[in-house]
């Protein structure tokens, strides 16, 4: 049974959906999609697509003097520019440090020219970007060096310091030494090695909420399908608006997620792939600068975490942003709930019924599937229905598919998925079913074609042997209007197995009982589902840099170990 009364299948908007993934995707069309083998499986992948991350970027020269990149600091730099810059870097990379094709580079800083620029040359020349946490501890970025052996170390001075020594791998200071490498070699051209599809990309970490970060090894053809997936979800949705392009050139985006996750590096691929302004924003997040950068430049996407958005428009400087400007409002990361999708569309009515949020992971490639507004609304468990080339299945715990509607783990197999997790053997042999199916470590169910998720299976509350899923809580708690974010979790009862415990993040200065929690959730949850523990604080969740709710920090089970600069 759904958990709505109209599940999101029954929509009408569906047919609509349907229609024009079929146009886009068919015979001719521009995202028509044919079998081909991958790595030895046949999948659905897209005909018409760039051979390599090389090939994304040289085609995006063309854009000319637009401006492709503009920093908080006032950097700025043109598709032109990108030209000799990456070459320069990538030659500097070659010449002065011996870096050829395969050869591991890693990367430890904030957001900036300097990471941008090195991504890139790298992957001009076939090398491999190890994308290390910039929040990282010490002993976490040593076990990242230890696991992936880089060549080079660039990190920048702040992240230099945590370090400490350089642990055997040479070490270039990023933030000193970047002019000097983009004026190493300005008549440098790109490489020309060639360079398979199938060859790693990069190297990209789990975020780590338990246990020790895994490396997953992300190919040219990975990133390129997701770039893709982006584009094909626009085109999708401007078809169903019944508008076609007009040549005019892509908005102005915003970016805030750190490039050492899957969502910062897909800003800047897709950026350079579409041709988009891509505007960093610098530092720890400050949503007065965000909107000081989207008055001055224009920005006309926002994109980020829940709390990312919800911080940018409680802010009274919102305000003064031109209606129409911001035309798209996206998350990833962490939960897209009815209270954000009400609050975007209080604070910019043109924009109602357009919130959609995308779900994935860094082992998917950062998408699987993508829900507009009406399946939110209609269901805040429905994450849409897979894109293109991505399949889903639902299984049990021996691996076996289940019929439609049964609930148990999402998996999911397409030419995104991660080629393995880097030198972790018994941690490939627990995520992968045979035919490369990737145990997603969620938990769900299938109906209509549609996915909707239950929970993170490490998430799920057995009360007495009911399944209680935390999101349903947590969104239940964030339409109350003093709470500002929820988390639910598990804790250990004698007789029942497992309890509810709710945490709460009020604002300074107000008061909320535990009674009226409790009946302000069972107004619409079952009674099992109250919480029967409530913990109320004013100061925010600990959160890793993906934006989740590091619950294991919560329940008292962990510590919270990034270090966020």
């Amino acid at each position: 049974m759904s958990d709505i009364a109209t599940p999101a299948h029954q929509l009408p908007q569906l047919a609509d959906l349907i229609a024009a993934t079929d146009s886009l995707t068919g015979p001719g069309a521009p995202f028509e999609t044919i079998a081909e083998d991958v790595r030895g499986h046949s999948m659905l992948v897209f005909r018409n697509r760039p051979a390599n991350l090389r090939d994304v970027l040289a085609s995006s020269f063309a854009h000319g003097e637009r401006n492709a990149m503009v920093f908080g600091d006032g950097r700025r730099i043109t598709f032109a520019e990108l030209e000799s810059q990456v070459a320069s870097v990538a030659s500097w990379l070659q010449n002065e440090h011996g870096v050829v094709q395969g050869d591991r580079v890693a990367i430890c800083g904030a957001n900036g020219v300097g990471w941008i620029l090195s991504f890139w040359a790298c992957l001009s020349i076939g090398a491999v970007t190890v994308a290390m946490n910039g929040w990282w501890t010490e002993l976490e970025m040593e076990h990242a060096l230890e696991l992936t052996e880089p060549k080079l170390l660039l990190i920048d001075t702040k992240r230099a310091e945590r370090l400490g020594h350089a642990h055997g791998v040479p070490q270039i200071d990023i933030d000193t030494e970047i002019d000097s490498m983009i004026a190493y070699d300005p008549a440098a051209t790109l490489a020309d090695v060639a360079i398979d599809e199938d060859d790693a990309a990069i190297l990209i970490f789990t975020s780590g909420t338990t246990g020790r970060p895994k490396a997953a090894v992300l190919s040219h053809r990975s990133v390129i399908a997701y770039s893709m997936g982006q584009n094909f979800i626009g085109a999708r949705g401007m078809a169903i608006a019944g508008r076609t392009p007009t040549g005019a050139p892509p908005p102005t985006r915003l970016a805030v997620f750190p490039l050492f996750h899957v969502s910062g590096l897909g800003a800047t691929v897709n950026g350079i792939h579409t041709g988009s302004t891509t505007v960093w924003h610098l530092g720890r997040f400050d949503e007065q600068k965000v909107i000081d950068l989207t008055l001055s430049e224009g920005i006309n996407v926002w994109g980020g975490t829940g709390t990312h958005i919800v911080r940018l428009l409680a802010h009274p400087d919102s305000d003064k942003i031109p209606v129409g400007q911001i035309v798209s409002v996206g998350m990833g990361g962490s939960a897209t709930t009815p209270s954000i999708i009400n609050r975007v569309d209080t604070r910019f009515p043109h924009l109602a019924n357009t919130m959609a949020t995308g779900y994935g992971s860094t082992e998917t490639g950062s998408l699987i599937s993508f829900a507009p507004n009406w399946m939110l609304t209609a269901s805040p468990s429905c994450v849409g229905m897979p894109l293109p080339t991505i399949e889903v299945r639902v299984t049990d715990e021996q691996g076996n598919e289940l019929p439609e509607g049964e609930e148990g783990n999402l998996c999911v197999r397409s030419p995104l998925l991660m080629t393995e997790y880097w030198r972790h053997d018994t941690a490939n042999a627990e995520a992968f079913l045979p035919d490369r199916w990737y145990i997603t470590g969620d938990f769900g169910r299938m109906e209509g074609g549609t996915i909707y998720m239950a929970s993170r299976r490490r998430d799920l509350i057995i009360r007495g042997g009911e399944n209680i899923y935390p999101f349903e809580i947590e969104n239940r708690l964030d339409e109350h209007p003093l709470v500002i974010e929820a988390a639910v979790i598990g804790v250990d009862h004698e007789i029942l197995g497992q309890e509810v415990k709710a945490i709460i993040v009020i604002a300074e200065g107000t008061t909320i009982t535990d009674d009226e929690l409790r009946s302000f959730c069972g107004e619409t949850l079952a009674s099992y589902k109250v919480p029967a523990f409530i913990e109320t604080r004013t100061e925010p969740f600990p959160r890793n840099a993906s934006g989740k709710v590091l619950k294991h920090v919560l329940a008292g089970e962990g510590e919270q170990t990034f270090v966020e600069d």
